[in-house]
């Protein structure tokens, strides 16, 4: 792996919708890196993207982006399909990947990738952005700690409304698209990392025409009697929270738990609710977690490890075939 100690990180991106723009936002942001190249498998659309975030090149093919050796980590931002291949191609090269959620498609894909990134000893992360949130931190902390004893139950939800069409990435099923891996990975997210894989789960879905899910609710049962109600979905907008029910006490992040919130603490009748002032998209996190990980000549994250998203992508496979979702 190329020795990123005595100068910026030079970031690629593939795939430029979206969520690449919010990423390029927050990656200018962040002290020892810059937005090198990016590319799209649109020249005009590559030129636009490099212009407006002060990228030196724009490339019209991704394998002409990792050839371009001045590329030391790329931000893959193309659809869930496509994760894997891309992902592999960047590795080949050597060169560093932080992967969009879900790392890929099924833990068939994913586990190749852990493996051809071990083989080549290069830093491999899936971007799961709310792991690095400090809201998100501060309530693994208070878990951890016990702050209000035990953790019982938790509820977390992910929906929103948005008119089906079936030319929108959202609801191909063939690009991965409906609720489970597009926003239902987020709750299920939640449950994982407070309470561990569960013991037993309970799944209903919902779908549209061509087969896409529009919606998947989740029980997971723990043999320690918690549990954790999961739920996502494109029919409705919900109040897209977390909330952790323990022994004395209730944590709750706040809408939109996912991405920068805030949290309250609810103790009996005192309440209390704390604002991290996060000046970003979010992502600045992630990106500077990632960059301090190269640095270092790391080939795995410590916080979100392979590990785990073998957990979250072996969790999402039982929900599918329990649910009788094939891709």
């Amino acid at each position: 792996m190329k020795s990123q100690s005595d100068r910026n990180i030079r970031w690629g991106i593939i795939g430029l919708g979206n969520i690449a723009n919010k990423f390029a936002q927050d990656l200018l942001t962040v002290d020892g890196c810059e937005l090198y190249a990016v590319a799209s498998r649109s020249q005009e659309k590559a030129t636009d993207f490099a212009q407006q975030y002060q990228a030196t090149q724009a490339y019209s093919s991704y394998e002409a982006l990792v050839q371009d050796p001045n590329v030391d980590a790329v931000y893959i931002a193309t659809p869930h399909s496509l994760h894997q291949e891309n992902t592999l191609l960047c590795l080949q090269q050597g060169i560093a990947v932080l992967c969009e959620k879900p790392f890929a498609m099924n833990a068939v894909e994913v586990n190749s990738m852990i493996s051809v990134a071990e083989e080549k000893k290069v830093l491999l992360m899936e971007a799961m952005w709310t792991y690095f949130l400090p809201h998100y931190q501060f309530v693994l902390k208070e878990l951890a700690n016990q702050t209000y004893g035990k953790l019982l139950k938790v509820e977390a939800d992910f929906g929103f409304s948005c008119e089906f069409d079936e030319r929108s990435r959202l609801f191909k099923k063939s690009l991965g698209g409906g609720s489970l891996l597009d926003i239902g990975i987020y709750p299920i997210f939640v449950a994982l990392s407070t309470l561990g894989l569960p013991d037993s789960t309970t799944e209903k879905a919902t779908f549209f025409d061509n087969g896409a899910d529009s919606s998947c609710s989740m029980v997971f049962n723990y043999k320690n009697g918690a549990t954790a109600l999961l739920k996502s979905t494109l029919l409705a907008s919900t109040p897209c929270e977390a909330i952790f029910h323990c022994e004395r006490g209730t944590i709750k992040i706040n809408r939109e738990f996912h991405c920068p919130s805030s949290v309250t603490l609810i103790n009996g009748a005192d309440q209390q609710t704390l604002d991290f002032n996060c000046t970003s998209n979010g992502y600045s996190y992630e990106i500077a977690h990632f960059n301090e990980l190269l640095r270092q000549g790391k080939t795995e994250s410590d916080i979100m490890t392979f590990e785990f998203s073998r957990d979250l992508i072996n969790t999402l496979d039982k929900v599918r075939e329990a649910i009788g979702l094939q891709y």
